[in-house]
C-alpha cells in the first residue's frame, strides 16, 4: 500500500508500507526509530510475548524504517471485567505510530486490519480493544472502521520503568470494543 499526503503537507511521502510480524533483528531498529519510553524496554516484551505464543507482535516498515506496531494478544484483555464478558476474544493492543507526523496516513488502519486478519485466520468470531476515555482520535477511527461499543468499562492498568529507573503504577479509565469478523460467527456482547 502506498499512502500520500495531500499536496500541500509538510510530511513527505512515504513508500509502501508493509506489515509483517516482528522478528529479533528488528529490535535494534524499533528502538533507534520508536524508542521505547523510559527503560520499560517495551519492544523487547512484546517479542518475548510473541515468542512464548502469547501474542503476534505487528511491525509497520516503510522501505527498512519502522514506522508503527500493534500486537495481537491472543488470551484477550486482562481485565477481569473484560474477560468475564468476552472470554477467549483476542485483543488489539499497543497500537502505535512513530514519528506522530506520520498518524492519520492509514498505517494505523493498516495495521488494525493485518491483526483483524490474523485473529480471523485463527478462527477467531471476534475481536476487541480497549481504548481509554481520553483519547477521542483513536475511539473515533475504531468506530468508523466497525468497532462498536459494548458498554464494558475496566480500568487499565500498567506499570513503567522511567528514564531513572523509578517504577510508576498508571490506571487509565477505558471501554472495551469489539469487531465482528466477517465469514465468522458474531460473538457475545
Amino acid at each position: 500500500m502506498t499512502m500520500t499526503p495531500p499536496p500541500d503537507s509538510p510530511v513527505p511521502a512515504l513508500a509502501a508500507v508493509h506489515i509483517r510480524p516482528c522478528r529479533a533483528a528488528d529490535l535494534g531498529p524499533l528502538e533507534r526509530h520508536m524508542p521505547s519510553p523510559g527503560r520499560t524496554r517495551r519492544h523487547a516484551a512484546r517479542f518475548d510475548r510473541q515468542e512464548q505464543g502469547l501474542s503476534t507482535f505487528l511491525t509497520a516498515w516503510a522501505d527498512d524504517v519502522p514506522v508503527g506496531t500493534a500486537q495481537v494478544l491472543w488470551q484477550g484483555c486482562a481485565a477481569p471485567e473484560v474477560q468475564a464478558r468476552f472470554p477467549g476474544c483476542p485483543e488489539l493492543n499497543g497500537l502505535g505510530i512513530w514519528p506522530p507526523e506520520l498518524r492519520s496516513r492509514g498505517i494505523g488502519t493498516a495495521l488494525i486490519r493485518a491483526a483483524e486478519e490474523r485473529v480471523r485466520a485463527a478462527g477467531h468470531p471476534l475481536i476487541g480493544l480497549g481504548v481509554d476515555d481520553d483519547n477521542g482520535r483513536a475511539a473515533a477511527l475504531y468506530l468508523r472502521i466497525g468497532y462498536r461499543e459494548t458498554g464494558c468499562r475496566y480500568l487499565d492498568r500498567y506499570a513503567y520503568l522511567d528514564d531513572d529507573g523509578v517504577r510508576h503504577e498508571a490506571v487509565d479509565p477505558a471501554r472495551f470494543l469489539v469487531k465482528e469478523l466477517a465469514g465468522c460467527a458474531p460473538g457475545p456482547m
